[in-house]
């Protein structure tokens, strides 16, 4: 292997150069040992790679076919090594990432809070918004985006994170009072507290006697733009929510909340890393990239297990 590494190399230099002398002087060999490594990759190949006269040389038909092919994978070699080499480096350099606000704080920014005292040369700019973001323009590396993501717009990557689960809760007083539903049709007599955002409301996704997700809104008075608020809210006895797993996890353990309708599956919401495609990702966005991946998933699971 290492012979037919080197009979690449002497051949992709000698193409380049245009003659084996020239080659043997880039490679700081003589002339003779480029001509000797040469011949026995074409005696090894079967075919003649060059042309030669006393005054030139040239690529046959199957040395242009054979130098694309070379070229291309020491081009693979070459940043393989670039890889490697990268992944011995502590990761450097500036990260801009954007995530949702609420998600953002209480999931993400603690594990980039750890990477970034363990790796005293990264540098982390961390935006929380909730609105779609364009990576090129505003300048973002590496974006967290929740919902559907069948398929990445043009020029991104996308890296699944897993899912966020929701479920429908209420105070154990507010259920004193009004009673427990029993059926998705039962909501329908209680009071609801919804996401809103301008004129845009959230129905709940719930699932019909024949597991078909439908677009539930019960009667409500109560419409929030911030979850912390609507969580807020379900623990004071305002009505039922329905809050991602993650987020009433602590209420569920304390019984500060009560799950509504326990055996209904709950919404799940798929979370996705996204960035701009590259042909080699530099080792501050792998190294986010992979704790990311290899931590969320258990933050997402927090509540899942009903604990009512």
């Amino acid at each position: 292997m290492r012979d037919r590494l080197s009979g690449i190399a002497a051949f992709v230099n000698a193409a380049e150069a245009g003659s084996f002398a020239l080659a043997a002087e880039r490679m700081h060999l003589s002339r003779s040992a480029v001509g000797k490594t040469i011949a026995r990759l074409e005696e090894q190949l079967g075919t003649r790679l060059f042309h030669r006269t006393t005054r030139s040389q040239s690529l046959t038909e199957d040395g242009h076919a054979f130098y694309e092919r070379c070229v291309r994978a020491l081009a693979e070699l070459d940043a393989g090594e670039a890889t490697l080499t990268a992944g011995r480096q502590d990761p450097q350099g500036r990260l801009h990432v954007s995530m949702p606000v609420l998600f953002g704080r209480r999931c993400v920014a603690p594990i980039l809070l750890e990477l970034a005292q363990r790796y005293p040369k990264l540098e982390l700019q961390i935006s929380f918004t909730d609105r779609v973001m364009d990576l090129v323009e505003e300048g973002i590396d590496l974006v967290v985006r929740g919902g559907p993501l069948n398929r990445a717009p043009a020029g991104l990557v996308a890296r699944r994170l897993g899912e966020q689960i929701m479920a429908l809760c209420a105070a154990p007083t507010y259920l004193a009072k009004n009673g427990t539903p029993g059926t998705v049709a039962d909501l329908q007599r209680h009071q609801g507290i919804f996401y809103a955002r301008g004129r845009r409301e959230a129905a709940w996704q719930l699932p019909d006697e024949q597991d078909v997700l439908q677009n539930i809104v019960i009667p409500h008075r109560l419409r929030f733009d911030d979850l912390e608020t609507i969580l807020a809210a379900t623990v004071a006895g305002a009505g039922i929510a329905c809050l991602p797993c993650w987020l009433i996890a602590d209420a569920m353990a304390s019984g500060v909340l009560a799950k509504v309708l326990p055996a209904l599956p709950g919404q799940r919401i798929d979370l996705h890393l996204a960035w701009q495609q590259t042909r080699h990702l530099p080792s501050r966005m792998r190294v986010v990239i992979d704790e990311l991946a290899a931590r969320v998933p258990a933050v997402l699971a927090e509540g899942i297990v009903d604990k009512s």
